[in-house]
């Protein structure tokens, strides 16, 4: 059973996705089971508060409980304020009509709060790596999900760097996974490589995601969000699988700009929501394809003081290369989580390293409160933020310049690389 709804022209209203939801609960009965609904952190934009307030007048009444998890793979855990934030809960609905759900973060430090739940063979993964690699991977999950009867995924489905589009599953592998998945997921997408990944339905990531979710043996539904920053496009409900491949097609036509030229400057303005540049490198994810060879690629975020709360010691030694780099000096990162060599060469982007020399395909700058000399020891380049005059570099394409606003979420690529990879479902 799928219950779609959405609007190729305009944005849906709330009005809509209740009437989605109302359908949803008047074919499904939860009267007294324990649901747990696995919700987004603050790095992800859509109507997330309002979808969960109108989810729970229908479970409120009739579950024994209901409670929310945040996926955070490995990002910062959220404070009490945040998740309601989060969920655009006032602390006056907090302390009264909502006092019953409990707020938990996904404890991914942890390794006593995971259990092992299945292995994805070394064949397997063979096959669905396209013969990349050929490793056994174990499936841990947050062992908490066994306390409810069924699972909600409830979250916003975007172009996605490591896995093609994200939602669905994902919200599952990684982010509530152990780190064994979590480090295999993406490095595996950091070896294909951003561009070619990202905007693509049926990734070998992606794969690998739904071949982890065959494991888990309970009920789960899907409430997949599509909007533009929290105005909703289409809302999608029912079997995971189903639920999120309607999404991402609507995603592709809705969150994909096709540029006919190249540009020699890109200047992402990052949101507030992304806190550090771990997240705030998605400015670089979805505008690296439109930067033209030589060019640079500004992540402009005057707010960002850290390249990450979780990982940065890590980052600090290890610096920002591309993929090539890595690869030619396995030995020097085996202690190294994938995770982080991911997120290392996603933000230096597409390059060569040949005869010990170094060559990006294009220069990342960080316009941000981190100063000139980290920039510099991490390989990245740097600007004074307050030294750049956006209004003077909007309206300047004739002059090879592209000025990007809430960057992060929407996919720019070239018309020529639209349909760079076909991917097939595993």
């Amino acid at each position: 059973m799928l219950i779609s709804r959405e609007n190729k022209e305009a944005f849906l209203k709330l009005s809509d996705a209740a009437d989605a939801i109302s359908e949803f609960f008047t074919q499904n009965n939860y009267k007294g089971k324990r649901v747990l609904l696995i919700i987004p952190d603050n790095t992800r934009s859509g109507p997330i508060g309002e979808i969960f307030k109108i989810i729970y007048s229908y479970l409120g009444p009739q579950a024994k409980s209901v409670d929310c998890l945040v996926a955070l793979g490995t990002h910062q855990p959220l404070t009490q304020e945040q998740i309601c934030k989060r969920l655009s809960l006032s602390p006056r609905q907090r302390s009264g009509k909502y006092a019953s759900v409990g707020l938990f973060n996904h404890q991914w430090a942890k390794n006593d709060t995971f259990t092992s739940i299945g292995k994805i063979s070394s064949d397997q993964i063979d096959r669905l790596s396209n013969g990349l690699f050929r490793e056994e991977v174990n499936v841990a999950i947050n062992k908490m999900i066994f306390d409810y009867d069924e699972l909600f995924i409830v979250g916003p489905v975007f172009p996605h760097e490591v896995v093609g589009f994200s939602g669905g599953h994902k919200y599952i592998f990684p982010g509530i996974a152990g780190p064994d998945i979590i480090n295999f997921f993406h490095w595996l997408g950091a070896v294909i490589t951003n561009p070619v990944i990202n905007g693509h339905k049926w990734t070998p990531t992606r794969n690998v995601v739904e071949k982890a979710a065959e494991f888990i043996d309970m009920p789960r539904k899907l409430f997949a969000i599509v909007a533009i920053r929290d105005k909703l496009k289409g809302l999608y409900i029912g079997d995971v699988l189903d639920a999120w491949e309607k999404a991402a097609d609507l995603s592709r036509r809705v969150h994909i700009v096709c540029e006919n030229r190249p540009y020699k400057t890109v200047l992402g303005i990052a949101p507030d929501m992304y806190e550090d540049i771990w997240t705030a490198g998605k400015v670089m994810y979805k505008l690296e394809s439109v930067v033209a060879d030589g060019g640079s690629l500004i992540i402009y975020a005057p707010h960002i003081c850290e390249f990450s709360y979780t990982h940065g010691k890590i980052i600090e030694r290890i610096g920002y290369h591309c993929r090539d780099y890595f690869l030619k000096h396995p030995e020097k990162f085996t202690a190294v989580p994938k995770a982080v060599l991911a997120h290392c060469t996603h933000v230096k982007g597409i390059g060569t390293f040949i005869n010990g020399v170094e060559e990006p395909r294009i220069n990342v700058i960080l316009a941000t409160r981190i100063d000139k000399q980290r920039c510099e020891s991490v390989n990245l380049g740097y600007m004074n933020y307050e030294q750049i005059n956006i209004s003077s570099c909007e309206n300047r394409r004739d002059k090879g310049i592209l000025v990007v606003k809430n960057a992060g979420e929407i996919l720019y690529r070239l018309n020529r690389r639209q349909n760079m990879y076909h991917g097939k479902r595993g």
